[in-house]
């Protein structure tokens, strides 16, 4: 009893360094979407999948299947991700370049589900004008890759699929 006690503060501990630092990665994000109003991108999608297998991140232990891939992410870089959430579009500030999420609320700081967890999503070559609304929930498919900005490397899933979805699943997790 006492040793699940210790596993869970460390569990939300490991949580919330990963959250921390993927709202700071998320400050530095530069590149991604590209600028104006997006248009709605249901159905769109890419045929060069690969051939690996699909790593299906699932809602019941979402935050912590996320947080593996960045503790781990040299095991799942060139694999396939699957993931739902929200579509969002964020500018850190006004001559940055817009980029792309997908993410959920989770556990991340001082006042309850103020943390993200998720990835930045982007189109590398093709529909760069097919990302759907702000808020739209969806289901994205790509492979893990990274990019150099600076002194630092980030994760992103360059897309194969991404399509809105109409039930939307949960937007807060806790694991």
């Amino acid at each position: 009893m006492q040793g699940d006690r210790e596993m869970r503060k460390n569990n939300i501990f490991i949580g919330g360094f990963f959250l921390a630092g993927f709202l700071t990665a998320v400050l530095f994000l530069m590149i991604g979407c590209s600028g104006g109003n997006p248009k709605n991108g249901a159905g769109a999608s890419r045929t060069n999948a690969g051939d690996n297998k699909v790593v299906e991140i699932r809602e019941k232990m979402y935050a912590a299947q996320v947080s593996d891939v960045y503790t781990n992410s040299a095991d799942y870089i060139g694999k396939t991700l699957k993931l739902e959430g929200i579509f969002m579009i964020g500018q850190p500030y006004p001559e940055a370049e817009p980029f792309c999420t997908v993410v959920r609320y989770a556990p991340g700081g001082c006042c309850g589900n103020d943390g993200m967890s998720g990835f930045q999503v982007k189109w590398v070559m093709d529909f760069a004008d097919k990302y759907p609304d702000n808020n739209s929930w969806v289901e994205a498919t790509g492979v893990l890759k990274t990019y150099e900005n600076g002194p630092y490397s980030f994760l992103y899933m360059d897309l194969i699929n991404l399509n809105v979805l109409e039930e939307r699943g949960a937007e807060f997790v806790s694991q």
